[in-house]
């Protein structure tokens, strides 16, 4: 294949055109995300009467990335935080008045919603949790959509860490002392929570995902590894605790990356109208659902063949007929499609990104590499096009979380590498997620140790087929990759010939004392567990021997720092610490601050700025195409 043209880093970090598109509950209108101003909105469309879509939002600061439909068809509700600072408030957009402005509905200072549901039990209403009254302490309102009325339905005793509602009934999630995890039945008259079950904290190190409400209100469906490794999907009894599978993989897991990241598809598929379960997602090398409704099972038979790619977001009217639907590919991301399972007719609504040819993109090919210790480590490898796949320079993108994983699709950051003539390897080293307990527990305490030993495996393993060059190999992650990163150059410094890390820890302490408040007792069952309790004197010089500011005489290796300083998550502080030591050595380092981000940036301008400064970096280091 011709080696194709250097493409700019806008075609890569641009807008797209359209993207994440949702039918209306009649399925007379879809809307979708488009710019205006150069940050995403919300827009609104006629599917039949070819009038002209309409913007519906209008945030010049900051792109809009969620929004509901409301079942009334007047109201549109969407999610905004500020510069990235994670609190998020809650927005109506008025569809019957196009020149009245959003309302913030939840127009507290430094409020931060969570769990912004609408409930089928509660018609007009929407729950969420929010955190007006004390930072830490997430309490569970009823939002009146159309007077805007927020009713307090239940007030955190300070130990609940998220609610649920089934009808009139609530339902809480508290985490013990130990790290598991209690249900309990609210009583709304005694604010007394009563007992239902338990779930061991080392089996759900970062909770229960999904638990979803059945539409009956006595049961959830769940995902449990309960008495398992794999993650499979049981129906919970609210009345009893008991657990009765519903639905199984035999090598995969359900799809659970919608826990960490929740503008991804849920791994449940459920009717619009109804609530009832229609299928379920599962996740290996690519996706395979399981549908168990047999009319969604004929609506899958027909959506299936549009796109060789994974079905990702779906969405239909209350009746079920009619559907939008969009694609996860590695060449052609989010091709979005219209499917009326009425009449047949299927037609293609819009590609988010014209200008891409796939052809000239690169495919993402999964490889299983086997550790030294014998684990198996799901990973992918995309080679450039047109380029002789021998003794290229190489990038090796680490994924953050930790707990999270890569997977098969269009990672722009990957494609761009790609079209500069690098090789990337992308490994899911011990404690991702998604390939079963044993898989993830084996990461414990072994940062710094046997987790960065994999990555150093996926790179012998590309030298040793003679993909990689081992003098022209670059790490480059963010969060725990920024963090691998910055393992990379300290505890193997011999290893890479650069280096860059986007909002990456550089002490282990420190970072587990800066999180927000609210999140710190869901830290028992995954960091203190797999790291280290900060407070214990000795686990914290455990945690800080693991810490690369503690090993800065080791770096040589070129540095690029990048870090937004609105970040909550991992605070500006971890990046000044590495770049002011290494500048009173007069190291190798560059340092790029955003003022207006938080922990994953949003703003096109700043994605374009970083990408054009690490393609340089990179290209001076590793010499990939000019």
């Amino acid at each position: 294949m011709a080696l194709p043209d250097l493409r700019p880093v806008e075609d890569f970090f641009g807008q797209p055109e359209r993207a994440g598109a949702s039918i209306s509950p009649d399925g007379t209108r879809i809307a979708y995300l488009a710019p205006w101003r150069d940050r995403l909105n919300v827009w609104v469309q006629d599917l039949d009467s070819g009038a002209q879509p309409r913007c519906v939002t209008a945030d010049d600061s900051r792109s809009v990335l969620s929004y509901q439909w409301t079942n009334e068809p007047r109201w549109l509700l969407y999610t905004q935080d500020e510069g990235g600072d994670e609190n998020w408030h809650v927005h109506r957009v008025d569809l019957h008045d196009p020149d009245a402005p959003a309302v913030d509905m939840t127009p507290f200072p430094g409020v931060r919603t969570l769990a912004l549901e609408q409930p089928a039990a509660r018609p007009g209403k929407a729950v969420l949790h929010l955190n007006a009254r004390n930072a830490a302490e997430f309490d569970l309102h009823e939002l009146d959509i159309a007077t805007g009325e927020l009713t307090l339905l239940a007030r955190n005793p300070g130990d609940v860490a998220s609610w649920l509602t089934a009808g009139r009934e609530l339902f809480a999630l508290r985490y013990t002392a130990d790290g598991d995890i209690e249900l309990s039945r609210w009583d709304g008259e005694t604010a007394q929570p009563h007992r239902i079950t338990t779930f061991d904290g080392d089996d759900y190190p970062l909770g229960v995902c999904p638990f979803e409400i059945t539409p009956d209100g006595t049961a959830a469906w769940i995902g449990s590894n309960r008495g398992t490794d794999r993650t499979r999907l049981v129906r919970l009894d609210l009345a009893t605790g008991a657990e009765a599978e519903v639905d199984s993989h035999p090598t995969f897991d359900l799809d659970t990356r919608a826990f960490v990241f929740p503008t991804l598809p849920s791994p449940l598929i459920r009717q619009r109208g109804t609530g009832e379960l229609l299928g379920a997602r599962y996740l290996g090398e690519r996706q395979v659902i399981h549908a168990f409704d047999p009319d969604f099972a004929e609506v899958l038979k027909n959506l299936e063949p549009l796109s060789d790619g994974d079905l990702a977001e779906v969405s239909s009217d209350e009746n079920g007929l009619r559907w939008i639907v969009s694609f996860t590919r590695d060449r052609d991301p989010g091709v979005t499609w219209f499917y009326d399972h009425a009449t047949g007719e299927c037609r293609l609504l819009f590609r988010p990104y014209p200008h891409l040819d796939p052809d000239s993109l690169a495919a993402m090919h999964p490889v299983t590499i086997t550790a030294r210790d014998g684990l198996a480590l799901p990973s992918y490898l995309t080679l450039p096009v047109g380029i002789e796949p021998s003794g290229l320079p190489m990038v090796l993108m680490v994924h953050g979380g930790p707990w999270t994983r890569d997977s098969w699709g269009c990672d722009k950051a990957v494609q761009l590498l790609a079209n500069r003539g690098y090789a990337v390897l992308q490994v899911n080293f011990r404690g991702s997620t998604g390939f079963g307990k044993a898989h993830m527990r084996a990461a414990i305490g072994e940062f710094a140790g046997a987790m960065h030993d994999d990555l150093i495996d996926g790179v012998d393993w590309a030298v040793e087929r003679g993909y990689a060059d081992p003098d022209r190999v670059a790490i480059f992650g963010g969060s725990y990759g920024g963090y691998a990163s910055l393992v990379g150059i300290t505890f193997t410094p011999d290893r890479f010939a650069a280096a860059i890390d986007y909002v990456g820890i550089s002490n282990l302490a420190n970072f587990m004392r800066t999180v927000p408040e609210f999140a710190k007792p869901g830290l028992i069952a995954n960091w203190f567990r797999y790291v280290g309790d900060p407070g214990d004197p000795q686990q914290e010089a455990d945690m800080l021997a693991r810490s690369p500011i503690t090993r800065i005489p080791e770096i040589r290796t070129p540095l690029m720092v990048v870090q937004g300083a609105n970040d909550v998550r991992v605070v500006q502080a971890e990046s000044d610490l590495i770049v002011d030591a290494l500048r009173a050595r007069e190291a190798d380092v560059d340092y790029l601050v955003f003022p207006d981000e938080g922990h994953s940036f949003v703003n096109p301008e700043n994605l374009i700025a970083m990408f054009r400064a690490a393609e340089r970096f990179l290209a001076r280091h590793l010499g990939g195409r000019a």
